[in-house]
């Protein structure tokens, strides 16, 4: 197989594209890198694609290992055909490599291998070619123990001829035809079951006790849901399929195109062997395989919904300017307080009691006013976990109190963090590390109050797989949610890039390039020589060589460094570039920084220099009345000269030996340097009032905040303690096949409430 040419005609590129990125990738270049700063040679691939690629590659270079594996084996038998050799060669999955290899696979023992010992391979050919005449009990009576002299235990006919009917079945079943045909029927037609193992126990899986659906149309989330049901021994759970119909089809596809001679003595015992062979061979193992291919298939779209909502949520905005008092709510123990400054830093820390059972409100708001006095806070943080409710409404409360005593005072606002992987962080030796002198649940509340200021920097430290935005996480195949988790947190961090004189080591160990060790080398060394200045003192670095810094520099970002461009996403490798367009366009690169920092104006100083006017063709015909009026107008405003930036900017970059697609990301960054991606996300939602369940009502619109999103709707913040959950019916008056063509986490709806019930505290809602 044309690897090359395979991966083109799959990604719909060009041949010598695709040639080019494998070499990228195999060169060891990280993903983002490639993505980034070499469009040129990708022609622009986004990072998604190019992880899909390399996911494809690696199986397709497995495939081919395969072959020439099952070949050699094959070849060393001594039973390798050219026409054999040309199917696996030709192969394009792994299962069919399988089952072309399955009948040459060395078996344990079997009933056909023990027929085989037992000299009965004879009689299964006879049976098999159907040509000879005369009784099949007389034709076996030749292979009885009687008859050979020997004592293999084949005592009578009906002996013989059963072990013969086992090397058929056997046969049959190692067929791959076979089994092709078996499988894409059982597929197309076939059922997954679930029963209940106890009818009377009362579980979550009562919908399942009964159940029955189609292969080929149950959806992932049930899949992984009935399979929870069978680990967890609630459930019983087979593939069942019409007998007779498989029977059938095996019939019509026996190996070497063999018919059942009907009317024949051979008829009834070749018919019972398929209805052997596949009730006791190949339906098992086809029941295996769509089992296995349902839940691959179901975790491999769980990972992928887990990675989009961990994408969104890494990407939401950091709140700038936010002093904080983040507050990690509980009962007994009370909750925990940290008060953080506009940076993040502590500045003091406590425990209040407004909850059960103290109970001590009057406390709490004067403990409250005393640090918001004090620090001068504007935002109040509340994790969503245990205690969460009823700590919101005291915090309700104090903001309108301490609005009516300070009219003239900074307005105080309150939001609802998701605390999912808090309790995981403050108790690792990560936090440990970073904090020894703080008890755990200060660090806690440390990180709550950090997630609003830089959402990213702070989930970062959490092992992805905690934050809590997928479904069945727990169930799936670890290694490859984790190793698209990485992938996910490794893209949101080098698109947003990082300054490398205030990241912690965890941030730094996700910059393409930098692992653990070398990110707590960077740390090490700012601590010993002060910050950097210079994008290029990262060399220094022990163990960042050359090859790190090539794919590191151009998402580390230097705020206050010697040269501007280091707090851009340029890469240095086209700072000579760079500084060379600023010159001839009359920039001073210095501009780049401060607040106004920037060229607005680039577009234009390009275009006076490279630019060529374009007039399109006016468009011919006749048209009549309030048309011919609508023509005119839009004929004129065509034929206005347009400017076309794309040449203009070729020019520029064969004036300045670059890529044009290069020199355009560079122009991005000249006209906003340092720009963060995340400003284009949902803003926070604030809240100062708070609403109880009580409160909600039939038809209420109200506005929220997308939590999570799931294969059958998404669950919503509407302020109260418990979140809505918007169906995917509920959520467009089109048809969409998933909740992602709608909304995402991090999202503000507006929804409607159409279902409420106060018995179990569940909230429907609509967003039609």
């Amino acid at each position: 197989m044309d690897i090359i040419k395979k991966l083109a005609e799959e990604f719909k590129i060009r041949n010598t594209q695709v040639e080019s990125t494998v070499n990228l990738i195999d060169e060891g270049n990280t993903i983002p890198f490639i993505a980034r700063y070499r469009k040129e040679v990708t022609g622009g691939l986004s990072d998604e694609v190019l992880r899909d690629m390399d996911e494809r590659l690696t199986y397709l270079r497995g495939l081919e290992e395969r072959k020439e594996e099952v070949i050699r084996l094959i070849d060393e038998q001594g039973q390798l055909t050219e026409e054999l050799k040309t199917q696996i060669t030709e192969a394009e999955v792994l299962q069919r490599v399988e089952d072309l290899y399955k009948p040459f696979k060395k078996k344990k023992a079997t009933r056909a291998s023990k027929a085989k010992e037992k000299g009965l391979e004879p009689l299964a050919d006879i049976i098999w070619a159907q040509t000879e005449t005369g009784s099949l009990t007389d034709i076996a009576g030749a292979f009885t123990d009687a008859a050979t002299g020997s004592e293999n235990g084949v005592e009578t006919a009906e002996d013989a001829i059963q072990g013969a009917c086992d090397i058929i079945a056997e046969r049959i079943s190692d067929d791959p035809e076979v089994n092709a045909a078996v499988r894409k029927k059982t597929e197309e037609s076939g059922l997954i079951t679930s029963e209940a193992a106890d009818p009377e126990e009362k579980t979550v899986y009562e919908m399942y006790y009964e159940f029955g659906e189609k292969i080929s149309k149950i959806p992932n989330h049930r899949v992984l849901a009935i399979n929870r049901g069978e680990k967890e021994k609630k459930l019983k759970v087979k593939v069942t399929t019409d007998s007779e119909t498989m029977e059938k089809l095996i019939a019509d596809s026996l190996p070497g195109g063999t018919k059942v001679a009907e009317g024949t003595e051979f008829e009834a015992p070749l018919k019972a062997t398929i209805a052997d062979s596949y009730k006791r061979l190949i339906a098992p193992s086809i029941e295996r395989e769509m089992r296995n291919m349902l839940t691959e298939t179901a975790e491999a779209e769980a990972v992928k919904l887990f990675a989009k909502n961990t994408e969104k949520l890494l990407m939401v905005p950091p709140v700038k300017g936010a002093r904080i008092i983040a507050i990690d709510p509980g009962y007994r123990t009370g909750c925990k307080v940290a008060v953080l400054d506009e940076t993040g830093k502590l500045k003091a820390y406590t425990t209040v009691y407004p909850t059960e059972p103290k109970k001590e409100i009057a406390k709490t708001e004067a403990t409250l006013k005393k640090i918001a006095d004090k620090f001068n806070i504007n935002t109040i943080v509340i994790g969503n976990g245990t205690a969460s409710r009823e700590t919101e409404e005291v915090v309700a409360g104090f903001i309108r109190k301490y609005a009516k005593a300070n009219p003239k005072a900074q307005e105080i606002r309150y939001t609802i963090v998701n605390e999912a992987g808090a309790s995981v962080y403050s108790a690792s030796k990560l936090a440990t590390e970073e904090y020894p002198d703080l008890d755990v649940t200060v660090r806690g509340a440390m990180s709550l109050g950090r997630r609003l200021q830089d959402p990213l920097a702070e989930l970062v430290k959490i092992p992805t797989k905690s934050i809590g935005v997928g479904q069945y996480q727990h169930d799936i195949n670890q290694k490859l949610l984790e190793g698209a988790l990485d992938n996910v947190v490794e893209d949101c961090v080098n698109r947003v890039g990082v300054e490398l004189n205030t990241a912690s080591p965890s941030l730094l160990a996700h910059v393409a390039g930098i692992n653990m060790g070398i990110a707590r080398n960077i740390v090490a060394y700012r601590e010993e020589n002060g910050i950097f200045t210079d994008r290029k003192q990262l060399k220094k670095v022990p163990k960042l060589g050359e090859k790190a810094y090539g794919q590191c520099a151009g998402f580390i970002r230097i705020a206050e460094g010697k040269n501007p461009l280091d707090n851009t996403a340029v890469h240095p490798e086209s700072y000579k570039a760079a500084e060379t367009m600023l010159a001839k366009l009359g920039y001073d690169k210095n501009a780049l920084t401060g607040e106004d920092a920037g060229f607005a104006d680039i577009d234009d100083r390009i275009w006076d220099m490279y630019g060529e006017e374009e007039k399109p063709k006016l468009q011919g015909g006749r048209v009549k009345g309030f048309a011919a009026l609508n023509e005119i107008a839009k004929a004129a405003d065509d034929s206005r000269p347009k400017r076309n930036m794309k040449k203009a900017i070729e020019k520029l970059a064969a004036d300045l030996d670059i890529g044009a697609p290069t020199l355009t990301d560079i122009i991005a960054e000249m006209k906003k340097p340092g720009r963060d991606p995340r400003e284009d996300a949902p803003e926070v939602i604030f809240r100062n009032d708070v609403k109880s369940f009580e409160d909600l009502k039939i038809d209420m619109e109200l506005e929220g905040t997308v939590r999570n999103v799931v294969d059958f709707g998404a669950f919503v913040d509407i302020g109260v303690k418990n979140d809505g959950l918007v169906h995917i019916s509920q959520m467009s008056r089109k048809y969409i096949k998933h909740p992602m063509e709608v909304v995402s986490v991090g999202d503000t709806v507006k929804v409607r409430i159409i279902k409420i019930d106060y018995d179990k505290q569940k909230i429907g809602l609509s967003m039609i």
